[in-house]
């Protein structure tokens, strides 16, 4: 047993994150984590409870997504992990810092396969593929190295996930010395050669344009600078939506999605790639057609010949990067034309509008009215979403969240908890559908119990409605797309939240004002089908 002033490792563990600067944690409690719940009481750090670990990891990736600081997910061994694992995929994909702290089963019995409680053959294997790096700390001297790793990897790398296990008897043990944290590594300064190399291109270039992604957050200012003295349009991702203002006139927002932006894309000679992986869920298509040299900037050299193999490869922060470009651009000519392109190209986008899309947009048009302009939009996966990455406007990186890389149902709920943790002052609104809000409806009792004024917009189209689309589209009858939904108005307020239905735009607009207001939770209905949206 350790003396009364000694730490012991779960003790010690807390105390050494509050030192990184994390303040909040999510998770569910467990007999494997009692000694961590130590340490939480001994610290400023807040603890908030889920009502599934899932949830937990969701919201410590939205805590994460809003305020660029590493989200925690404390979890048991086990289940805990497992129900978590989902999350962590979805900030790999997106390259969210996201710590999943766990208990694990005694050190004596790993690999053992003697039945333990919570016992996974081999916890670490398991996440892995899904994590930058998963470890299991065997002794006391391992934690504060393996913390200080995570914490390197988040502030200098690719910052995906980490996972790290701390068995349940090593938790027990006394911590020894005073863990202090260390003093982080930045992240890695582009060469003056790549810079010059990548100037040339831009200036020599007859149609220059430019791809960002969620990695180029920080750059939106040069990049717009670089925008503006090229006279480059600027495609986002769905995670770059906002790093150029989607009203600039030369911003085509997140339209990689639209047929219409991928055909003028084809006609770049120049791309340059800022943050971005160009990748599949951003297109729905395979392969984009890029004609053009590429020059890309990437904190991962593992994306400089994938699928789009760059001319020029800066391995660098994205900030540091066009800052760099735009200071050594030198006189460049913009190129006259491309603001009228551009205008050309939006006004075809919304001429080819599916008829559920005219009824997004006429929605996304009465919120974006009644949205504050900081507003933060964190996106489930749903139709109504895949339609405001290119036709909700946004001014500002960080502002709409929509994670198309995993893409996985139900995070927009949780995710937008833990935003509005990470930023009480900064409002948030969660856009989900009715399929999606069903993994996840229980953190609607999390949000109650924190008293968060937060409105969650429930686009309801009774049912699967992007999949019965492509079942119709290949000639496939519906199978498991059309169950019942329950009565979503009465599920609210059973935990504990607002809850009323949308009958005019008006009705919208005084929804969302006053769900703000609120001291709770606000579910918000709209029925696609209903008369106002015709």
């Amino acid at each position: 047993m350790n003396s009364k002033d000694e730490l012991n490792v779960g003790e010690a563990t807390i105390k050494l994150l509050e030192q990184y600067g994390v303040d909040t944690v999510f998770g569910i409690p467990g007999v494997h984590t009692l000694e961590f719940c130590r340490g939480l009481n001994k610290s400023d750090i807040r603890h908030v409870q889920a009502r599934n670990e899932q949830g937990a990891g969701f919201m410590a990736d939205g805590y994460a997504r809003a305020s660029g600081k590493p989200g925690v997910a404390l979890v048991i061994s086990g289940p805990g992990v497992t129900n978590t694992l989902t999350a962590i995929g979805q900030a790999y994909a997106d390259s969210i810092p996201v710590l999943m702290l766990s208990s694990e089963t005694a050190s004596y019995t790993l690999g053992k396969g003697w039945g333990c409680l919570h016992e996974v053959p081999s916890l670490t294997d398991t996440t892995a593929p899904l994590t930058a790096f998963s470890a299991t700390a065997m002794n006391p001297e391992e934690v504060p190295g393996l913390i200080s790793r995570a914490f390197s990897v988040f502030a200098s790398e690719r910052p995906r996930p980490v996972h790290i296990a701390i068995p349940i008897d090593v938790l027990e043990m006394p911590a020894g010395s005073n863990w202090q944290a260390i003093e982080l590594p930045l992240r890695p300064v582009p060469t003056k050669k790549k810079i010059e190399r990548a100037c040339e291109l831009l200036r020599s270039a007859k149609q220059p344009m430019i791809c960002v992604g969620g990695g180029a957050w920080m750059a939106s200012d040069a990049i717009t600078e670089i925008a503006e003295k090229l006279g480059a349009a600027v495609i986002g991702s769905t995670a770059g939506k906002g790093i150029i203002d989607d009203s600039h006139p030369l911003s085509l927002s997140a339209g990689t999605v639209r047929g219409e932006v991928q055909q003028y894309l084809i006609n770049a000679d120049v791309v340059l790639a800022v943050g971005t992986e160009l990748s599949e869920v951003d297109s729905f298509i395979e392969t984009l057609e890029i004609n053009g040299k590429i020059i890309r900037i990437d904190l991962d050299p593992r994306k400089m010949n994938d699928l789009y193999s760059a001319e020029v490869a800066i391995i660098g922060g994205a900030k540091t990067s066009t800052e760099a470009i735009l200071k050594h651009l030198g006189t460049v000519y913009p190129r006259a034309e491309t603001a009228a392109e551009v205008a050309a190209i939006r006004s075809e986008i919304l001429d080819n509008l599916s008829e559920s899309e005219v009824r997004h947009c006429k929605t996304l048009d009465v919120l974006r009215t009644a949205l504050p302009v900081d507003t933060i939009v964190m996106g489930d996966i749903c139709q109504l979403v895949y339609t405001g990455a290119f036709a909700f406007n946004v001014a500002k990186p960080k502002l709409w969240h929509y994670p198309a890389g995993y893409c996985t149902l139900g995070c927009g709920l949780p995710d937008a908890i833990g935003a509005k943790l990470a930023l009480p002052d900064t409002p948030v609104v969660s856009f989900a559908g009715d399929g999606g809000f069903m993994f996840t409806v229980q953190e609607l009792v999390t949000a109650a119990e924190l008293k968060l004024g937060l409105p969650i917009i429930l686009w309801n189209n009774e049912g699967l409605k992007q999949i019965q689309d492509d079942m119709k589209l290949r000639g496939i009858g519906l199978v498991g797309v059309t169950g019942i939904n329950p009565d979503f108005l009465a599920l609210a307020q059973a935990c504990g939240c607002h809850a009323l239905r949308i009958d005019s735009a008006q009705s919208l607009s005084d929804a969302v004002n006053a769900a703000f207001k609120a001291d709770r939770p606000t579910l918000i209905e709209v029925m696609e089908f209903d008369a106002w949206l015709n």
